[in-house]
């Protein structure tokens, strides 16, 4: 296993085929201070051009908080054109996660809160254990979900749903959460990220010319009508169907043996 910093608070490690995006924060509770949303920024661009990394696990190094949001102590003593300069910076860290090409699992234990919750929604699925407590609380300090939670919230639970957890700023615990969708899994009390990496490791084993096509079809035709749904899927299957993954994977079935990917 290796291991590479990006900056004071973010730390990546490679488990072969599935990167390890940890937030490594301890002190803060991973609150996304400026230097850390730079830092993962920088991560998750090195992330985006790795051939070699077909899955993406984003987890926390502290043990009782994934990533309780902004950091407020920090904005505390922004002005105005403080606040204004950080915004880029803060929304570059969060769409870095989204956009990251490969899928991505995030492994929730203890707090994700506000924008800790928005990095987690960001990712294709979340495992949480029975410690989790997730929610988009902003409207309790003045401002809104602003790292994606408006808009990625209802899409995985539908728009009625994210108004209620938005409006009331609520926090959810674990069985509530995998109950409504606001996570995928539930597994027991400090097994997220083993759970997330087990799950991690089963979804490398396949194509990864397969995989990111997979997911560029799901995300882009999210909020499309059928008809053009289908155009963008059909656009995604023709980046595979003459790929050389697609050309092992068939030899691969017929000489009954595992694939061995060249990945492109």
């Amino acid at each position: 296993m290796s291991e590479e910093r990006f900056g004071e608070f973010v730390l990546v490690r490679r488990h072969g085929q599935v990167a390890e995006l940890v937030l490594d924060r301890p002190k803060a509770m991973n609150a996304v201070s400026t230097e850390m949303a730079r830092s993962l920024t920088a991560a998750c661009a090195a992330l985006a051009a790795d051939r070699e990394a077909r899955v993406v696990v984003l987890t926390s190094s502290h043990e009782r908080a994934f990533c309780v949001g902004a950091d407020l102590k920090e904005r505390n003593s922004f002005t105005d054109a403080d606040l204004m300069r950080q915004r880029p910076v803060a929304r570059a860290a969060y769409t870095g996660v989204l956009e990251l090409p490969m899928p991505t699992i995030a492994a929730v234990h203890g707090f994700a809160l506000g924008g800790g919750f928005e990095l987690a929604l960001a990712c294709d699925l979340i495992v949480a254990d029975g410690t989790a407590v997730v929610g988009l609380p902003e409207v309790s300090v003045g401002v809104i979900p602003g790292g994606g939670g408006t808009q990625l919230l209802p899409r995985r639970v539908g728009a009625a749903r994210a108004a209620e957890l938005i409006f009331t700023a609520r926090r959810v615990e674990a069985d509530e959460a995998g109950r409504l969708g606001l996570v995928d899994q539930v597994v027991e009390p400090g097994r997220d990220r083993d759970e997330a990496l087990a799950l991690a490791a089963r979804i490398a084993g396949n194509s990864p010319v397969g995989l990111r096509a997979a997911k560029r079809a799901m995300r882009l035709g999210v909020g499309l009508d059928l008809r053009a749904g289908l155009e963008v899927e059909d656009a995604a299957w023709r980046t595979t169907a003459f790929s050389g993954d697609r050309a092992e994977g068939v030899a691969a079935f017929n000489d009954k043996r595992r694939p061995v990917w060249p990945g492109e």
